[in-house]
């Protein structure tokens, strides 16, 4: 290849060659002798000053790039699928291997520890394995997958090269899957009321037909089993049990042969809340303690309050008509016998036995307690006396009876051994020194030994707060009335809220402040166990992963009454945890996650856009451990249509690797050849 490399600017020569041309035409005119030597001799000259150069590019041609993407996302991690991707990847980087002008970039992804939505992303992948990478040398793009996709592009534009795009298919086209997915769960749900949720059987491949049936389990108990049709969507009517979460999981057969049961299982969490939650708060007499209890259950908006405060007791009655009283009148009967179900919870707060409650009437609180209700004592001094609640058919439920003593002495209140533990007190501020960092009280009822547990210590060890459960009901017995000096600030006071709403929430059956409870949070791969005891040890906790894997984990004592672990996972899905005769689930990981939506292996997902590229997908047969691969050839240009080889769009682009440059007029060639056209321009003139 020849350049020019002007001596001068190209300005000045062009106006030479102007006038070498008019000098050559007015030679030619006149019939000059030697004017042809003349015009060859200024041309000469003219370009030897344009400097004509020969040029050798040194180039080689570049390597091709072809990416492999293997997919190691769960839904190919069984054992025949992981085999049959292994053998494959090993047989086509051999074959690759032959050709040397190819550059081979292998990529395996979906092998994540965790992700929070996990799903199949193959294309993401390629995109960055080529993103250094020039269009023009992409010779193409194999992938090594089950056909389940989740980021395939609509149009091979999208692609950002123009290549070949190949499907090799682990799997076998008779496959069969069935799942269960949630339809429809709502978030929240009213205690004590209804709530419906819709599922979905669905059979992937050819399934069984007919009904199958599905279990259904609430916090970790049967609950129901419902027959659904694959396909259907069907209602699920769930009673709401607690407050707090309420775990509902679905689990379906199994068909035989199915690819995974990883998603033969779906759970939904809903948050139960009780609505108008409904407490009656009988004060025997007014007193400073009562306002405590008020402002603590009126600052709580659920909390629909009826408050009663005894100001005449009947023995106290001076004539006057009731119609001309400014205070209404105790409705016992309405309360206590029409509607006594209704209330979540009935506090007696210094109440005593004055006649205002016909006898008969503590016999129905009894039974409303033992039938679930839940049934507060916060007594005074008048628990000691004779006219004690304690001496009605209520005591059958109390934990505790008065010796009929009280104790009028300062004391701290103390955390007992089972108070350490207990959720209702076990974390209380500043319950943890000696003395305890809170405020004294002065007065204390003397009880004897509780049936059950005493979590609050008062003078001398005596029982301060017990708590106790009574069939299907539970009772509380605060034993002083002193605790609204914490309220009022009295020696630094102390946490009566933390107390009052616990000692509350406990009675209303609060799952969080169960004395044996399991619970499980998950955040990111993270599974955190807590394991809630009254024993100073507890056993291992058993772990099943959604594959099955079963791990056993060893839990660490946090604190008093409370065991723990944080354990790292590998999976998406839903994990199972045992302790016991205790269970609960956990769901690492999107609910509805694309990788479980579909397991069983297609070539239709990846056919579009492949047949588009030029490209081809094909299953791996397997054979024992061979697999067979289809051959691999090479080509140049961009090819079309359906092909049942991996075709590889070579590139023709190379890399310069030097320059050799050959000036034609220079040196002594130049010299030489310039004094020959001058000489015989003079030879001419000569004769």
């Amino acid at each position: 290849m020849i350049e020019f490399s002007p001596l001068i600017p190209l300005s000045v020569i062009g106006l030479l060659v102007a006038v070498a041309i008019v000098l050559s035409a007015l030679g030619f005119w006149q019939r000059v002798r030697g004017a042809g030597i003349r015009a060859c001799a200024l041309a000469a000259f003219c370009v030897a000053l344009l400097n004509p150069v020969l040029m050798n590019e040194e180039r080689v041609p570049l390597d091709s790039v072809v990416a492999v993407i293997v997919d190691r996302s769960q839904s190919q991690s069984t054992p025949d699928r992981a085999a049959m991707t292994d053998v494959a990847l090993e047989r086509l980087t051999s074959q690759l291997a032959r050709y040397p002008r190819l550059d081979v970039r292998v990529v395996e992804t979906g092998d994540e520890k965790y992700s929070d939505t996990p799903s199949t992303k193959l294309f993401e992948a390629l995109s960055a394995t080529l993103q250094d990478v020039p269009t023009s040398r992409v010779a193409g793009a194999i992938l090594i997958t089950d056909g389940q996709v989740h980021d395939i592009p609509e149009a091979a534009a999208e692609l950002g090269f123009t290549a070949p795009v190949h499907g090799l298919i682990t799997g076998s086209d008779d496959e069969v899957d069935r799942r269960i997915e949630l339809v429809d769960t709502p978030r929240f749900g009213i205690v004590g009321e209804t709530q419906e949720l819709s599922y979905r059987v669905i059979d992937d491949g050819a399934g069984p037909s007919g009904t199958t049936e599905v279990t259904v389990r609430l916090n970790g108990e049967p609950y129901s089993r419902e027959l659904a049709p694959p396909g259907t969507t069907m209602p699920l009517f769930v009673d709401v049990e607690r407050a707090g979460d309420n775990i509902i999981e679905l689990e379906v057969e199994p068909v035989l042969g199915e690819t995974t049961l990883a998603n033969n299982r779906a759970v939904a969490v809903m948050d139960g809340i009780r609505e108008n939650l409904r407490v009656l708060l009988v004060s025997g007499e007014p007193h400073s303690g009562e306002r405590a209890w008020r402002n603590l259950l009126k600052s709580d908006t659920s909390v629909d309050l009826v408050h009663f405060t005894i100001l005449r007791p009947p023995e106290k009655q001076d004539g006057t008509p009731i119609d001309e009283l400014s205070l209404i009148a105790f409705p016992t009967r309405e309360l206590f016998v029409e509607k006594i179900n209704e209330f979540d919870l009935i506090v007696f707060d210094r109440y005593q036995r004055r006649g205002v409650l016909p006898v008969l009437y503590y016999d129905y609180i009894t039974q409303y307690v033992e039938g679930g209700g839940a049934l507060l004592i916060a007594a005074g001094p008048e628990h000691a006396g004779r006219d004690s609640i304690a001496n009605t058919p209520l005591a059958p439920v109390l934990p505790a009876e008065p010796t009929g003593d009280i104790a009028d002495v300062g004391f701290y209140p103390r955390l007992s051994d089972t108070g350490r533990r207990h959720p209702v007190t076990r974390d209380l501020p500043g319950g943890d020194s000696e003395p305890p960092q809170w405020g004294r009280w002065f007065r204390a009822v003397e009880v004897d030994a509780p049936i059950d547990e005493t979590v609050l210590e008062g003078p001398d060890g005596t029982p301060l707060l017990i708590l106790n459960r009574t069939g299907e009901g539970r009772v509380a017995m605060l034993m002083s009335d002193h605790g609204w000096l914490w309220a009022r600030g009295f020696e630094g006071g102390g946490p009566h809220v933390a107390l009052y709403r616990r000692i509350a929430h406990w009675l209303m059956k609060e799952p969080a402040l169960e004395e044996e409870a399991l619970t499980v949070t998950s955040r990111g791969n993270m599974l955190t166990i807590s394991r809630q005891t009254m024993q100073d040890s507890v056993s291992p906790v058993t772990l099943i992963a959604p594959s099955g894997e079963t791990i056993t984990v060893e839990l660490t004592q946090t604190e008093d009454g409370l065991f723990q672990a944080e354990v790292p996972v590998e999976e998406n899905g839903l994990f199972e945890i045992e302790n016991g005769d205790m269970r609960t689930l956990a769901h690492v990981g999107a609910v509805n996650a694309p990788e479980f939506a579909a397991t069983v292996s297609t070539t239709e997902k990846l056919e579009p856009l492949s047949r588009e590229t030029g490209g081809t997908v094909r299953r791996l047969s397997a054979d024992g451990q061979s697999v067979a691969l289809p051959s691999i050839l090479p080509v140049r240009g961009l090819p079309r249509g359906a092909n049942n080889r991996l075709l590889l769009s070579m590139t023709q682009e190379t890399e310069l690797r030097g320059v050799h440059r050959i000036e034609l007029f220079s040196g002594f060639f130049g010299l030489a050849l310039l004094f020959l056209a001058l000489g015989s321009t003079w030879y001419r003139e000569g004769r």
